[in-house]
């Protein structure tokens, strides 16, 4: 076995994970004066659950309160700031099904909360206007002005809300929505793009050192307090030496917690999301959301476009999202829920394809509930799928960061991809406190609390490239890698 020692002189961390927690972590703390080493068993970054949606403002989720819808903006601004080029700059539409129990005056009622904190932050920081001017964050559409609208043509390359609307308003049953709808900026975001900018960011840094295709068997600690994690990498054994250890594993932090005798409660929930190809299509269109109770067969439907006629489909009912048994809770003797072998062989890449047809399909029949000429999609590839980590027992928890064991380890649990630059920073901060980085550092860090200087070095070409290698390397349509740019004005 061999014994190694990293190549860097500095405060050593270690980072286990290598999904969008552990990956912006390491770009934090690299920068800002830690010597890195990441582990990540998978052969690239941030490859993870199905990840579409910045969330500013969590409009998907009305079951949560408004604090946490509060808490995913402030959160979603500030990653919008950092990853900007893995940025889809396209609206949400938000509409209220005819049968739903809900009404489209609560969705008014949380929007207007959401507006009047996104305008709050844009004054206190002008940078923070990533998502557009604070009174555009949201526009409502009654049945007349949705009629009117289907009147005129689709446009090639729409820039105004109105713009946004027309597809929706020529291809949309209207007799089954309540009205008023509403178009909002909440943005969407490319898992193959962040990754790609994630890791090209960490190849060229001086302080990281990127161990992929790499898995971690043992982390214990020795007589020095320093952690010793012991690593597989193509039949070769390895052991590594570092001084804080930060568990980023996502759904499977608690085989790392139960290394390191830590208990803490969680829960774990397998989901997918389908990939459509809609042929009669090449028009731009928003993202879609039509609310509904999880769970049922009513549940939440998200359609999520992609360039040359892709869709991606969540749809939170039993026979699509969401699996039965796919949600599983920690017990005492293990910090680590046990999901249905079934469930780890498709994250494991294991589908069985009959299955992958049959759930696409009825996603697809579920669109086309709403958009009829929908019913001509087809299969457009493999489902893009993982399993979430929720820490505690509340199962509708989308907001949360970072939990501290002891002074040399944490756990970063962040449930959305907004939350990981805050588990960053917190992070960060935890060091600063503990003497492991320098006031100095500490200093830097809070006059810049997004530090884009992490990723502006690299080129739209390098990031398009490898989105795209990446996107094909794990089995999907390159197309997936596409996004809309922001608007010029």
């Amino acid at each position: 076995m061999i014994n190694k020692q990293p190549k860097f002189a500095n405060t050593r961390v270690g980072i286990i994970g290598g999904g969008i927690g552990g990956a912006t972590i390491a770009l934090k703390l690299s920068q800002q004066g830690a010597d890195i080493l990441l582990f990540e068993k998978e052969s690239s970054l941030v490859n993870g659950p199905p990840m579409c949606h910045l969330h500013a403002g969590g409009n998907l989720y009305r079951e949560i309160s408004d604090q946490q819808c509060i808490d995913l903006l402030k959160q979603s601004i500030n990653t919008a700031k950092l990853y900007q080029e893995a940025i889809d700059y396209r609206p949400t539409i938000v509409a209220v099904p005819s049968h739903d129990k809900g009404e489209p005056s609560d969705v008014i009622s949380r929007l207007t909360v959401l507006q009047r904190e996104y305008q709050r932050l844009v004054e206190s920081d002008p940078q923070n206007e990533i998502l557009g001017p604070a009174s555009e964050y949201f526009r409502l559409y009654q049945r007349a002005d949705i009629e009117k609208l289907s009147q005129l043509s689709v446009p090639n390359h729409p820039q105004t809300p109105d713009e946004w609307m027309i597809a929706f308003a020529k291809q949309t049953d209207l007799t089954r929505l309540k009205f008023p709808i509403f178009l909002v900026q909440e943005y969407g975001i490319s898992v193959f793009r962040l990754a790609a900018l994630t890791s090209l960011a960490l190849e060229n840094s001086p302080h990281c050192e990127l161990l992929t295709s790499t898995q971690v068997t043992s982390v214990t600690q020795n007589s020095a307090q320093k952690w010793m994690i012991e690593t597989t990498r193509s039949g070769i054994d390895e052991t590594f030496e570092v001084d804080y250890l930060i568990n980023a594993c996502g759904f499977r932090t608690g085989t790392i917690d139960d290394m390191v005798g830590a208990k803490p409660k969680r829960m774990v929930e397998f989901k997918a999301a389908y990939i459509s190809r809609w042929n009669d299509t090449q028009t731009k269109w928003p993202e879609v959301i039509f609310h509904g109770t999880r769970g049922t067969k009513d549940g939440m439907t998200q359609l999520t476009p992609y360039p040359n006629g892709y869709f991606q489909i969540h749809a939170m009912t039993p026979d699509i999202t969401l699996f039965e048994d796919g949600l599983v809770s920690s017990k005492q003797e293990s910090a680590q829920p046990e999901l249905p072998s079934k469930y780890i062989r498709k994250v494991n890449h294991q589908w069985d394809e009959q299955i992958i047809n049959e759930r696409t399909a009825k996603a697809i029949e579920k669109v086309a509930g709403y958009i009829p000429d929908f019913n001509s999609a087809d299969v457009g590839g493999r489902p893009m799928y993982g399993a979430q980590q929720i820490p505690g027992a509340d199962a509708t928890l989308r907001v949360a960061d970072v939990a501290f064991q002891s002074n040399s380890y944490a756990r970063c649990e962040i449930v959305k991809a907004s939350s990981a630059l805050p588990a960053a920073n917190t992070i960060f901060d935890k060091l600063v406190e503990l003497g492991l980085l320098t006031d100095e550092n500490s200093q830097h860090c809070r006059n810049s609390f997004v530090d884009t200087s992490m990723t502006s070095d690299i080129s739209e070409q390098q990031i398009a490239q490898r989105a795209e290698y990446l996107a094909l390397e794990r089995g999907f349509p390159a197309d997936l890698a596409g996004r809309t740019m922001p608007s010029i004005t």
